[in-house]
């Protein structure tokens, strides 16, 4: 086995050391709930609550600290499900622990970053990797081949073995922009990661939006998205979409529920009201379009 599973019944909490009194350390989302008037008077579009299958918000963290992270999800845990902290930032910010304790205390799941993973791979360090990540508590790990250092062979076998004793986020696409994306490829590859084990996959587009789904000038590749869309579930594919743009895009065709990646944690409340049709991008294409043609009629 590549990874030490957490013992049944232990806590997150239990692995960090953290004493109960710690717990009136860390907010919570639900306190800061209790205490506001949150209007529920207009007729929106429907979003599933946590754990949630569809509509997931997937955001990516390179560092932040600690004090900062804290005080971003308490304001919106809610509607965070998944914070990757990037890269191999992990393995050189010595305050991940404590942060990952944050996360765990407001409900969002971490992952760690596809290119720690392959770089642990590529240097056959995988199950060092994994007994740190489950020491840590992340139980949630990207498996990518960003870098082009895995066969798709290699590339299956760790996500198998992985997934038996963690959550698996496969990533399919290259970091670089010199490598072709062929649209078949792709969609065989993401029906391949998830015959392997992979809870839910991931169509690169890096932090600058630039590459993978993406042309150079960040717009969308409507093929590639066709070609996958056509052979997986929609709701097990996770866009990464960093710019407003893209995420329009990609509301504009998939409607709320679309999986979204790679967002930025101070706007994960503009995205969200781009969901709900609250902001003018997407307020034509959602159904409080019905009430708003009926008000300027």
């Amino acid at each position: 086995m590549l990874g030490a599973s957490r013992k049944k019944g232990q806590s997150i909490r239990m692995q960090h050391n953290i004493s109960d009194d710690s717990k009136d350390r860390i907010p919570r989302p639900t306190d800061l709930a209790n205490t506001c008037d949150i209007p529920d008077f207009l007729a929106l579009p429907e979003r599933a609550k946590k754990p949630r299958r569809t509509g997931v918000t997937h955001v990516l963290d390179k560092g932040m600290p600690t004090p900062v992270l804290e005080a971003l999800l308490l304001q919106r845990a809610d509607l965070v499900d998944f914070l990757k902290i990037g890269w191999g930032t992990a393995y050189v910010d010595p305050s991940t622990r404590e942060r990952i304790a944050v996360c765990a205390a407001m409900g969002v799941k971490v992952c760690l970053g596809g290119t720690l993973l392959e770089v642990s791979a590529a240097q056959q360090r995988l199950p060092e990797l994994c007994r740190w990540a489950a020491r840590i508590g992340v139980d949630t790990l990207e498996v990518s081949n960003g870098l082009q250092l895995m066969t798709r062979h290699r590339k299956a076998a760790v996500i198998s073995e992985l997934a038996q004793d963690f959550t698996v986020l496969a990533e399919t696409g290259a970091k670089s922009k010199d490598v072709p994306v062929v649209a078949a490829e792709w969609a065989d590859e993401l029906e391949s990661d998830l015959e392997s084990g992979a809870q839910l996959v991931i169509t690169e587009g890096r932090e600058s939006g630039t590459v993978g789904l993406y042309d150079s000038d960040g717009a969308v590749r409507p093929g590639l998205v066709d070609a996958i869309t056509n052979r997986l579930p929609l709701e097990k594919v996770i866009f990464e979409a960093p710019k407003r743009a893209q995420q329009v895009w990609l509301i504009e065709r998939f409607g709320t529920g679309v999986n979204l990646g790679n967002v930025a944690l101070d706007e994960v409340i503009p995205l969200e009201t781009s969901r709900l049709g609250l902001r003018a991008d997407t307020a034509g294409l959602l159904s409080v379009a019905v009430g708003l043609e009926e008000a300027t009629a």
